[in-house]
């Protein structure tokens, strides 16, 4: 039996919390794929899972031969980097995941501009609003907006972004101007429910080094923050938002910031990797490609938006 791909698969098991589901990850027969972990359990005269008609445990051995075999796959494919050239010379391909909106934005162009540099270099680009495993997803780098956990990954910090409340000029000339967080309760909110439905928005008062949270009644939710920014135009309330997700209204003038005295701290923004020793030539190279050029295009977007408190 093939060992690594046993071990691959296990691993694939293990994330996708049961059998059928990593089964379609890899496109394999679920029976296939039984085989091949019944056969590695066989080799190892032990037992790695624990397999009921619900849930998918692994057992206490289990747990440190998946340990174990990640690591030894990781090894492998550094190893397999390594005699590519990927330590020597800027090569080979890479996966790098952003939010959707932050990587169509500021991401995209610098991967543009990167490629046109480096021909030896693919990229490929993971838009999603979902933090994903790096490991797991065999993702080499990630923009992180957001105080890190720690954690074992390594973070570049590029910049910072304000979280800002904005309503149309209709809005604000219907409800009125609210002068603190307190006055969101006589005005419609749009809200984004994703990753999880905001039930109350967090403010900064000044007398108070402890952010309070004002409770939200939204008039409407919606599943994306752009949609939630042209909901805000139009009207329907409002929003509360990263800054970049709304510059482009506010410069316009479709959008006004509001009670940009009770803002939070802004959030800093990072390049996320896994530290596992030698870094790829690829990867260290497109970091100090990147990181300049985000944190210039971060300071322009705060220069522009500056007055806008």
């Amino acid at each position: 039996m093939d060992r690594f791909e046993a071990m691959s698969i296990l691993l694939k098991v293990v994330e996708h919390g049961s059998l059928s589901a990593a089964s379609r990850a890899l496109n394999i027969p679920l029976a296939t794929l039984s085989r091949k972990i019944s056969d590695l359990e066989t080799l190892l005269a032990t037992r790695l899972l624990i397999r009921t008609t619900r849930r998918l445990t692994l057992t206490d051995t289990g747990v440190t031969y998946v340990k174990a075999a990640r690591r030894i796959l990781e090894l492998v494919e550094e190893a397999e980097h390594e005699a590519a050239g990927e330590f020597t010379a800027p090569r080979g391909d890479l996966v790098l995941t952003a939010p959707v909106m932050f990587g169509r934005l500021y991401v995209l162009p610098v991967v543009t501009d990167f490629l046109a540099l480096f021909p030896e270099i693919n990229v490929r680009l993971l838009l999603g609003d979902r933090n994903v495993h790096l490991v797991d997803d065999q993702i080499d780098m990630a923009v992180r907006i957001g105080t890190l956990p720690d954690s074992s990954l390594s973070a570049t910090r590029v910049g910072s972004m304000r979280t800002v409340v904005c309503a149309s000029p209709t809005l604000l000339a219907s409800h009125g101007t609210p002068q603190s967080p307190d006055d969101l309760a006589r005005i419609p909110c749009v809200t984004v429910d994703i990753p999880v439905p905001a039930l109350a928005w967090r403010f900064q008062v000044q007398e108070s080094s402890v952010p309070v949270e004002i409770p939200i009644r939204p008039r409407l939710s919606v599943t994306s923050t752009e949609a939630a920014a042209v909901a805000a135009i139009r009207g329907a309330g409002a929003v509360r938002l990263m800054l970049y997700q709304v510059a482009d209204a506010v410069q316009a003038k479709t959008l006004q910031i509001v009670l940009g005295s009770y803002e939070p701290e802004p959030v800093p923004i990072h390049l996320v990797h896994v530290s596992r020793g030698q870094m790829p030539v690829k990867l260290r190279t497109f970091i100090d490609f990147a990181r300049p050029r985000l944190k210039t295009a971060l300071e322009e977007l705060t220069a522009r938006t500056q007055k806008e408190r």
